[in-house]
């Protein structure tokens, strides 16, 4: 054995020491020594030449023994093995012998951060207490194939390795059986799943399982508590510590589809604990189906924000057909968002993608568009007849909660559908009896009860306009955002509608505006105190400009909502920014709001008190919301925690996880 090895760095990005990778195992090097990158790029090189010895049958790692006694492990991502090989392309096999730069496989990182986990690649030498003497890492950003840690070995007779050819052989039957006894009993064990390092048990009662008798069986490196998993780390013969685990459980248990296996959360009890609960896993389903398409949103919002500002320079008339070429580019994703967050919301609740998708595009359907334009959606008109039965059919463009219930529903409906149609019809009947049904619930009870409480309020926002322009700017500044959640927001846009139609500016648009600036400034908050969580720093930067070209989803759905109490802080920016607006008797003549929207404020016979309460009303909701966020939002290390629970938040027996103008 060489006394000194080089090891290259397996991706490009940011090399890191093994205690600041974002996995508490590896991190505590309970697994070995070694040293981990955050990645810029898709392709992973092998760190050192050496034969394959481990392929895990996810992709998410690989296993390498070096000529010179090192036995490497390169794992890309964290818990990534519950995403079942999908961001994974691996080039090698085991037995395979393969030189260090060699290209081992790709991780497609943006599949894994919208899946709400973390990237890192951890390289391991998981026989550190036999081979290492010491490593030296070399922090800092390095390419893929450049050098990334110098590792010094025992020296011949310095340190001998140990004979494990005479070594205690471990009996993978029985440290299953002592295994399952001492985490309370088959009766105890709702599933259990592997990675490449750990059994993962979900519990019924975790205080049931014995972990210092787990931690001292023969075989056993340690147990760790996390992400609702009691977790035996076993190490690289975890696999067929696995296999007989399952034998002795017996079947049904046992598998590593934990999107419909895993452990389901149980209530808590008493009524007020019941609705934070209820709410809380709502708020993760939204935001966990919302997070794939944030950056295409981002990007949509930033477009048709630069589009308005090129209209109101008069650069370019909103009559052109390049206007309207433009428009549709940017407006396309929020006019079919319905088909896009069906899609994103059925895969996290367990539906078929491709049926909820297509019942989304019935909601967004141009016939059905057409029709809903032909009444107030808060006039409660039947424009509408379902077999005889009278309905009112709403504009579900830009909305996101119907579809929401939709994959809900449909999570439901198909497992009975399976259950009651025959096989050999299945495959035809199914997907149309889904469609029909779901599309008909949505369309009949869903839409309708919306565009109801939406017209409540409706009624409830210009009777509070009338009343006080300061108190109605304070309190629709302070919760306009929360409406944008269910979709209820849509009670607002008619009003705004009816108030330029017949007076020729409105007020309330201009409170609306205010509430887009704070959300805004919140998300810019966390970009600016954001160091390490890079993916959430670019996420924040696309966000904040979005929101302040009058598009609020990215920042809500991609930050401040997930997050809770950011949500919370830009709220209070909304607020005060309401409240300022009203006492300012702040007008708008146009639609569109945020700070790209500036023109709107300005009176058609010349600049008034308008204008510059604008300006100091958005100056406020900014100071406000940036500092709050900026002081009492968050933590770093909060976001680099959650990041962890993206997607795991589940409602009713599935896992899971608008604002126009």
């Amino acid at each position: 054995m060489k006394n000194t090895i080089n090891m290259l760095s397996p991706v490009s990005g940011v090399l890191v020491k093994i205690k600041d990778v974002h996995d508490p195992m590896f991190s505590e090097k309970a697994m070995g020594d070694g040293f981990g990158v955050v990645p810029s790029d898709s392709s992973i090189v092998s760190p050192v030449s050496g034969k394959i010895v481990l392929v895990a049958s996810t992709k998410h790692a690989i296993g390498i023994d070096t000529d010179d006694g090192l036995e490497v492990l390169v794992h890309m991502g964290v818990d990534t093995v519950e995403m079942n090989g999908e961001p994974f392309d691996v080039f090698v096999k085991e037995g395979d012998t393969i030189k260090a730069g060699q290209q081992l496989a790709t991780m497609d990182t943006s599949m894994v951060k919208n899946a709400g986990k973390t990237t890192d690649v951890i390289v391991v030498i998981t026989n550190t207490a036999a081979v290492l003497k010491e490593i030296n890492v070399h922090v800092g950003n390095v390419d893929g194939g450049d050098s990334a840690a110098t590792v010094s070995t025992f020296a011949k007779g310095e340190k001998e390795i140990p004979d494990t050819s005479n070594k205690k052989k471990v009996d993978f039957d029985a440290l299953a059986k002592d295994i399952v006894k001492n985490v309370g009993g088959p009766s105890n064990v709702d599933n259990v799943i592997h990675c490449i390092t750990r059994v993962r048990f979900y519990l019924k009662d975790e205080s049931k399982a014995n972990d210092e008798i787990i931690k001292n069986l023969n075989g056993v490196l340690d147990v760790a508590k996390a992400g609702g998993q009691y977790q035996v780390v076993i190490g690289p013969a975890v696999e067929d510590v696995f296999d007989a685990v399952v034998d002795h459980l017996g079947p049904g248990i046992g598998t590593n589809d934990n999107e419909a296996k895993a452990k389901k959360e149980p209530a808590p009890k008493g009524v007020w604990p019941k609705t934070k609960y209820y709410f809380s896993s709502l708020i993760g389903v939204i935001t966990a189906s919302m997070m794939p398409i944030i950056g295409l949103l981002a990007a949509a919002g930033i477009l048709k924000g630069l589009l308005s500002l090129i209209v109101s320079a008069k650069w370019l008339s909103d009559t052109s057909s390049t206007y309207m070429i433009v428009n549709a580019m940017g407006d396309s994703v929020f006019y079919f968002l319905p088909i896009l967050v069906g899609f994103t919301a059925a895969k996290r609740l367990g539906s078929n993608q491709i049926i909820v998708g297509v019942i989304g595009g019935v909601l967004a359907y141009p016939t059905l568009v057409q029709l809903a334009s032909k009444t107030s959606s808060v006039q409660m008109n039947m424009n509408a007849d379902f077999f005889g039965i009278p309905i009112h059919v709403a504009n579900y463009t830009y909305s996101i909660f119907p579809m929401i219930a939709a994959a809900w529903l449909a999570s439901i409906v198909e497992p009975w559908l399976k259950k009651h149609i025959p096989a050999t019809v299945r495959m035809i009947v199914s997907p149309l009896v889904e469609v029909f049904i779901v599309s008909a619930v949505i369309l009949v009870i869903v839409g309708p009860v919306i565009t109801l409480l939406s017209s409540y309020l409706a009624m409830g926002i210009v009777a509070l306009l009338k009343f006080s322009p300061a108190l109605s700017g304070l309190i629709i500044g302070a919760f306009y955002q929360c409406l944008v959640i269910f979709g209820l927001h849509w009670a607002v846009i008619p009003v705004v509608a009816n108030q330029i139609a017949t007076t020729g500016h409105s007020a309330l648009n201009a409170i609306v505006s205010a509430t887009m600036v704070a959300q805004g400034a919140a998300v810019m908050a966390v970009f600016f105190k954001t160091k390490k969580n890079i993916s959430m720093k670019q996420i924040a930067g696309a966000a904040t400009i979005s929101a302040f070209s009058g598009i609020t989803e990215p920042a809500m759905y991609g930050i401040n909502l997930k997050y809770g109490r950011i949500f919370w802080t830009a709220n209070i920016g909304g607020a005060v920014g309401g409240l300022l607006t009203g006492l300012l008797h702040v007008d708008m003549w146009g639609f569109a709001g945020s700070l790209i929207g500036f023109a709107s404020f300005i009176n058609p016979k010349g600049i008034d008190g308008s204008f510059t309460g604008y300006l100091i009303a958005s100056a406020a909701a900014i100071v406000v919301s940036f500092t709050c966020t900026y002081l009492f939002g968050f933590k770093e290390q909060d976001l680099e925690e959650n990041v962890h629970e993206v997607g795991k938040v589940r409602l009713g027996s599935r896992e899971p996880a608008v604002n126009k103008g």
